[in-house]
């Protein structure tokens, strides 16, 4: 078998903390991995963030700052075997580090499978992911690791990592001369991924030969368009999407179509569904209930025909719900009742059980009576005259306006408990 070179930006990955690039509010003198290095304590840990800024690398380097042993798996690969294996290895490794990189694809019957473990330190889990863990991993395995935010990392600091890379014995050795004009360009188009960086900076020496010096307009022939724009994988973009919503929010149409570009670029056309929907019931909702429905519709256009004539529909949508009146009157309101209900236990009124037992005919739901319905009290006794629904008094939507003074004609004529004196009301 030919004796092939593994990438060089496995080759010149740091073997401990202290080689780090970037990263400083994890590695650096007050870093939580720094202070757990100096105080050889080992946490389970989940590593979030963009590709290519070091999430598996840290975990190595942390490993052998520890001077643990540690195992590498993939959760997209391996199997429950090969865990149960893994798990084995560890028993004879005490402490042992079991790293998992795209630890949110793992399913819920081998995130369970790791608990017990896990929760008795018999193996110690450091997850490596691009996506939001809050949203990715379920919640238990979550409250057994510290989560930890790997950020995006600078141009600078690309830069100094394609820099470590041509002079690295175990990278190109010097042998390569790249202007620095062209490693400022490679940073720049990285967005952040020091993989990308370092994978143009390979495909370049490749092309290229050692003592000549690589350009600007040399590195421009292999690649000139920006990394996020060719990236597929909708894990990856939860930021970008994070910003569509915000602004929408804001109203602010042009920063929202560039948001939109980007993904559309990437080709994340399910992302941008979930987050559109969710932005026009939020941010929109009950001031203009017709761009909900028009959002919706403009979602299943795009679907339909796929790219690249989605973004029409697509952008529309966008334009439409940035300009809409805006009201989270809605989402406020669900949000209140939720935190308030998910710490109030209750008793549902006899009335209003699906079937009660040993109650008198008079004291039953009057499913005949829709004149004395909107008389009748739903809420516990305990907090019947709590209020939920958010008046939003300062909006422009004829339609919410109209919401809002049918609500106060609801409260000002109140409800009642005495079902009986209720049905005695004529009809």
């Amino acid at each position: 078998m030919a004796n092939v070179n593994k990438p060089l930006a496995f080759r010149v990955r740091p073997q401990s903390l202290d080689e780090v690039i970037g990263q400083y509010s994890l590695v650096g003198a007050n870093g939580f991995l720094r202070k757990s290095l100096e105080k050889k304590s080992l946490f389970s840990l989940i590593l979030y963030g963009p590709p290519g800024t070091g999430k598996t690398t840290i975990a190595e380097a942390y490993a052998k700052s520890l001077k643990v042993h540690y195992i590498n798996l993939n959760a997209v690969t391996c199997s429950k075997k090969e865990m149960e294996m893994a798990l084995s290895e560890a028993k004879m490794w005490q402490p042992c580090i079991l790293i998992m990189d795209e630890v949110h694809r793992l399913d819920k019957g081998k995130q369970d499978f790791l608990l017990p473990y896990v929760e008795s330190g018999e193996i110690y889990l450091i997850g490596a992911t691009t996506a939001n863990p809050y949203v990715s991993l379920n919640r238990a395995i979550r409250s057994r690791c510290r989560l930890l935010e790997v950020k995006s990392l600078t141009e600078k600091e690309v830069g100094q990592g394609i820099k470590n890379a041509i002079a690295n014995p175990n990278g190109l050795n010097g042998e390569y001369i790249f202007s620095n004009e062209a490693i400022d360009f490679i940073a720049k188009l990285s967005g952040g991924d020091m993989r990308f960086a370092l994978n143009m900076v390979e495909e370049a020496s490749v092309q290229y030969e050692a003592g000549e010096e690589i350009t600007l307009e040399m590195v421009k022939d292999i690649e000139s368009v920006p990394n996020y724009a060719m990236d597929k994988d909708e894990d990856e973009h939860y930021d970008s999407v994070s910003a569509l919503q915000k602004s929408i929010r804001g109203c602010d149409v042009d920063a929202a179509l560039y948001y939109l570009a980007r993904l559309c670029i990437a080709g994340d056309l399910d992302s941008i569904a979930r987050r559109l929907l969710v932005t026009a019931y939020e941010d929109i909702g009950l001031a203009n209930p017709q761009a909900v429905m028009r959002c919706q519709m403009a979602i299943e256009a795009a679907e339909r025909v796929g790219f690249p004539e989605a973004v029409i529909p697509l952008g529309d949508a966008v334009v439409d719900l940035c300009l809409s009146p805006h009201s989270r009157s809605g989402d406020e309101s669900i949000q209140a009742a939720m935190a308030f209900a998910g710490e109030t236990p209750f008793m549902v009124q006899d009335y209003l059980r699906y079937m009660p037992v040993n109650t008198a005919e008079e004291d039953k739901y009057p499913y005949d009576r829709p004149d004395i319905w909107e008389h009748l009290q739903h809420l516990p006794n305990a907090f019947k005259d709590k209020k939920f629904f958010q008046l939003d008094e300062k909006t422009t939507s004829k339609y919410l306006q109209a919401l809002n003074a049918r609500y106060k004609q609801l409260q000002q004529q109140g409800r009642s408990a005495d079902l009986r004196a209720l049905k005695k009301k004529k009809k």
